[in-house]
């Protein structure tokens, strides 16, 4: 009995663990899980431009602003 108490608290340990890991290393484990998901997709083409995290509808800085000079 004593060695399936200590398997039990073994597995349980490991998996208390793995959550611990997992939360800690949350940002890094996320870009590098997007990372291995881009690298398996067939239709990602790294020559894309488009930013998928980009905002859709960008905010214009009007200090940034040149009015358009006409020839």
């Amino acid at each position: 009995m004593g060695a399936v108490t200590a398997a039990i608290i073994a597995v349980a340990g490991l998996g208390v663990a793995w959550i611990t890991i997992e939360m800690a290393c949350k940002p890094c484990l996320e870009k590098g899980r997007e990372a291995i998901d881009r690298s398996l997709n067939p239709d990602y083409d790294p020559d894309d431009h488009d930013n998928i995290r980009a905002p859709l509808n960008p905010t214009v800085d009007s200090s940034s602003d040149q009015p358009s000079q006409s020839v």
